[in-house]
């Protein structure tokens, strides 16, 4: 008995990576905030709230999810609201809002937000032949010590290329993105959708496409989407930059031996600095904590 103990220690000891694969998320946090990316992708720790608008952006990705499955605009508008209603208020970060009628509020705030943002969207929505919903796929990328994991929120048929694929994203937002399709935080994303679609479809992968939604009506009366492109096919040398960077990713990990928090992170600096403040043993503060004696 002691022997199997001993040798099932003796595994877990010499797993050279505490995570199972990359997504575009987790390698962002792990850039953006080490200790923020070690409680959520290494413990599997999801407390930390989202602010309002994520939390709307996700319910209109539900809504759209099911638009595209097949289902009728009010039936998929009303499941997406359904969805924001069932979001419990411990998990949504409220700010200032701290009172429960405060709280209450913003939650009707929130529900006149959403219809608002997925009713511009379904006025006259993108059409394509959809071959899959919310795809979900991992890929072992030659070079890449670690595989790779991505969602596609549509996978279609591409209209440029009759043997190929496209990849539809959709971004419901506050402001639209500054630049174009060559965004590089775009270009990085949808190279995690690239590797994946293309080893679950069998199929060559030929753009992605990125929808932003404005959520607030805009008051010069403009269009409240944006459409941007990225065709694969002139991105040879971000493929490059690409690999480059999760592999030096990959092998940073497995050499952190300490993971630190990033207070300047304004989406999770200052629940990162709790967390390594929590963690600091009490002698280490008092050992530093020597005031100048006073007068």
């Amino acid at each position: 008995m002691q022997g199997r103990r001993a040798k099932k220690q003796k595994k877990q000891g010499s797993k050279k990576y505490p995570i199972a694969h990359w997504s575009h998320s987790s390698l962002m946090a792990f850039l953006r905030n080490p200790l923020a990316f070690y409680k959520r992708y290494v413990e599997l720790i999801y407390d930390t709230p989202s602010g309002p608008a994520a939390v709307v952006g996700r319910a209109a990705h539900t809504a759209l999810q099911h638009f595209y499955g097949g289902i009728g605009k009010d039936e998929s508008i009303a499941l997406g609201l359904e969805y924001l209603r069932n979001v419990a208020d411990f998990e949504i970060n409220f700010g200032k809002a701290k009172t429960k009628t405060a709280q209450r509020a913003k939650r009707e705030s929130m529900e006149r937000e959403y219809l608002q943002a997925v009713g511009f969207y379904l006025e006259r929505p993108p059409k394509y032949n959809v071959l899959g919903v919310e795809v979900k796929a991992t890929a072992q990328v030659e070079g890449l010590p670690l595989p790779i994991k991505a969602v596609s929120d549509l996978v279609v048929q591409s209209k440029v290329d009759p043997r190929g694929l496209d990849v539809v994203d959709h971004k419901f937002v506050g402001a639209f993105s500054p630049h174009k399709g060559d965004k590089s935080l775009f270009v990085f994303q949808a190279i995690f959708n690239y590797y994946t679609v293309k080893k679950n479809f069998g199929k060559p992968v030929r753009r992605f496409i990125v929808h932003e939604c404005k959520i607030s009506r805009n008051a010069d009366g403009s269009p409240q989407m944006r459409r941007y492109i990225i065709d694969f096919r002139q991105f040879r040398q971000e493929f490059i930059i690409f690999n480059r960077l999760v592999r030096d990713a990959t092998l940073a990990l497995a050499h952190t031996k300490v993971f630190l928090p990033n207070p300047s992170d304004m989406f999770e600096g200052e629940n990162s600095l709790d967390i390594y403040r929590l963690n600091l043993p009490p002698e280490d503060y008092d050992a530093h904590f020597r005031p100048d004696p006073t007068e």
